[in-house]
């Protein structure tokens, strides 16, 4: 089966983005760096293009301007195992970005993160309808998800 590798297109920050990601993320690396030549169309010496790995995840950067900034039509999950490693990943991503709704967040270069706790998946999936209304009603007043806030609103139903 082909891989599948995301590609992102930054406007021009694409070496402090992967520099950013890689000290958020473990396993992560630089994996190759493109510049451009004498040739163009930029201009020469700066990065036009690389490879890097998150987490063990491949993904392509590109610097291709402002005509296509990023939205929250694509985002990316970080499935968390507990309220530790949730604020871990929110603390460091949403820097000098902002925060959203729902375990949401937009870093600094607008890429759209949902930070989320096993445990909410548990919460919301459980076969109480009651329990998991509740838990779904308490995310939906969240900006990041704690999961005690999540326990407590599910115990209070």
């Amino acid at each position: 089966m082909p891989a599948i590798t995301p590609s992102l297109w930054f406007d021009h920050d694409l070496e402090d983005a992967i520099a950013f990601y890689c000290s958020v993320f473990p396993n992560s690396s630089l994996d190759s760096l493109e510049r451009f030549t004498e040739a163009g169309p930029g201009h020469p010496g700066e990065v036009v293009s690389a490879t890097f790995t998150l987490d063990g995840h491949t993904f392509i950067g590109i610097n291709g301007g402002p005509q296509f900034p990023f939205t929250e039509a694509v985002s990316f999950t970080i499935s968390c195992r507990d309220q530790d490693e949730v604020d871990y990943y929110w603390d460091r991503l949403v820097v000098g970005g902002q925060e959203s709704s729902c375990g949401w967040l937009k870093d600094r270069f607008g890429l759209s993160w949902q930070i989320v706790p096993d445990r909410l998946t548990e919460l919301t999936r459980d076969p109480d309808p009651a329990r998991a209304a509740a838990a779904t009603k308490a995310m939906l007043g969240m900006r990041k998800i704690v999961i005690a806030d999540l326990e407590d609103a599910v115990a209070a139903c």
